[in-house]
């Protein structure tokens, strides 16, 4: 008789966590068309300046359109100190890993991410990317063992 599988671990959600979530899941567009929010609020606040009808919604606009752009040039920092701001930030998380799914639970935070749910699972240099149908997931491979790894390639093998 095979048992279920049941694989559960604590970590910290840290600022070493945080960065490699980020560096592993997001990709960064530093292309023009990034910036077109950025330069449409900076160019309407202009055109509302020279208008002279609301120097203030004008000037608003003018800072909206630069903080806009520093967001997108330094997106990884921002993200970054958001994060560690947040009330999850230095906790302990339990993850388990289980033939149901993947859950984590937190003071702050408890999540289930059932395997039926999960659309795709690809592997990044330093964990998985586990893609539900609106969202996207980042399961890191410090926080698992090598039996866990090996599970949940073998569901990467299912998708």
């Amino acid at each position: 008789m095979k048992s279920e599988y049941r694989y559960t671990t604590q970590y910290t959600l840290d600022k070493s966590h945080f960065s490699e979530c980020f560096d592993e899941s997001v990709v960064i567009d530093t292309s023009i068309r990034a910036y077109r929010k950025a330069i449409i609020f900076t160019l309407m606040g202009i055109l509302l300046l020279l208008t002279g009808i609301n120097a203030y919604a004008s000037w608003f606009l003018i800072g909206l359109g630069v903080l806009e752009a520093l967001n997108i040039r330094y997106k990884k920092p921002w993200w970054l100190m958001r994060q560690m701001m947040s009330k999850a930030a230095s906790n302990e998380v339990t993850l388990t890993i289980d033939e149901n799914g993947i859950s984590n639970d937190s003071f702050y935070v408890k999540g289930t991410i059932l395997w039926q749910d999960v659309v795709s699972i690809s592997e990044t240099k330093q964990g998985f990317l586990i893609k539900q149908t609106k969202t996207v997931s980042y399961l890191s491979k410090r926080s698992l063992d090598e039996e866990a790894i090996r599970f949940v390639c073998g569901k990467m093998a299912q998708y």
